[in-house]
C-alpha cells in the first residue's frame, strides 16, 4: 500500500503571554478574533487559531493547554518549543506513520490518541529535536471536554 505524503498546514506555538503575543501579531497585521477564552472553564487554558487563505494556520497556546495536549509539555520536557503540523488522510494514517517512525529510531513525544477536537494525534521529534505533529482529519463526532488533573 503506497502512504500518501503528509500535508503542512499548521505551526502551534506555546506562548507565555497570551495577551502579549496576540498584540504582537495583530501589531503585524493578522485578523485574530477577540472572541477567545479560557477553555476548558477552570484551567487557565487559552487557544487561538489564525486561519490564513492558503489553508495553512498559526496557532497559539499557553502552557497550561499545551500540557493537555502534549505528553512533552506535561512532562516539562518540551517546554514552549513550536510544533509542525502535519496532516495524514486517516487516523490509521496517523498510527501507522508514527509506528513506523519510531521503529526506524525516532523519538515519539506523544503516541497516538484520540484528542479532544476529534482527531487522532501523535508527535514525533525529527533528528534536531523539532516536535513534528501527526494529525487525522477532525471527525466532529469525535470531540469531548478533556478532563482536567
Amino acid at each position: 500500500m503506497q502512504q500518501q505524503r503528509p500535508v503542512f498546514d499548521q505551526v502551534n506555538v506555546v506562548v507565555a503571554d497570551m495577551d502579549a503575543t496576540l498584540a504582537f501579531y495583530r501589531k503585524l497585521g493578522l485578523a485574530i478574533s477577540d472572541s477567545f477564552g479560557e477553555w476548558p472553564p477552570g484551567s487557565g487554558a487559552r487557544h487561538v487559531d489564525v486561519a490564513f487563505p492558503n489553508g495553512m494556520r498559526l496557532e497559539f497556546d499557553n502552557l497550561p493547554m499545551a500540557r493537555i495536549w502534549h505528553a512533552g509539555s506535561r512532562a516539562d520536557r518540551h517546554g514552549r518549543k513550536p510544533v509542525i503540523g502535519l496532516s495524514l488522510p486517516s487516523r490509521e494514517a496517523v498510527d501507522e506513520r508514527y509506528a513506523d517512525l519510531t521503529a526506524a529510531g525516532y523519538t515519539g513525544c506523544q503516541p497516538p490518541y484520540d484528542a479532544f477536537w476529534g482527531a487522532r494525534y501523535a508527535i514525533v521529534e525529527d533528528p534536531d529535536g523539532n516536535d513534528v505533529g501527526l494529525m487525522s482529519p477532525i471527525d466532529p463526532n469525535r470531540k469531548f471536554e478533556p478532563a482536567l488533573d
